[in-house]
């Protein structure tokens, strides 16, 4: 019997006080993901490749996997991970963004030698800030 070493993905959720096409535009384009995550040669394309510029991690590469307008973009990251942002409105004036970060291997380190069990530890807290304090902050910011 084969051992399952997937660890739990990470799931953040957050209510924006914006509309969804403001949260959309701060999550599908190249500008937007940049004003609140990092810097990034993004495009809304299935199959694109792009590049995050993760600062003295270097230049990560990614590609994008699945794109609905207005509810879904997943992307690969790097080697072994897969992001995927989703939106759902819960009226006119507010909306709902979750990110699952997921294919954290309890027996695989990244290219830098970190084991996944202590990145995903780090990346886990790292994204609570991230999701629920830069992402509405930076809408917030857009809509004034």
């Amino acid at each position: 019997m084969v051992q399952d070493t997937l660890l739990p993905e990470i799931r953040k959720t957050v209510v924006i006080n914006a509309p969804g096409e403001k949260v959309w535009q701060a999550i599908s384009t190249s500008e937007g993901i940049a004003g609140w995550w990092m810097e990034n040669t993004f495009e809304p394309i299935p199959g694109h490749e792009f590049i995050l510029r993760a600062g003295p991690y270097g230049d990560s590469r990614c590609r994008v996997t699945e794109f609905e307008p207005m509810h879904k973009i997943r992307f690969d990251w790097d080697t072994d991970w897969q992001l995927t942002f989703q939106l759902a409105a819960l009226d006119n004036s507010q909306t709902e963004f979750t990110l699952i970060h997921s294919g954290f291997d309890e027996k695989k380190s990244t290219l830098f030698g970190q084991q996944h069990t202590a990145v995903r530890e780090i990346m886990d807290g790292g994204w609570e800030k991230i999701v629920k304090e830069k992402l509405p902050s930076y809408v917030d910011s857009q809509t004034r």
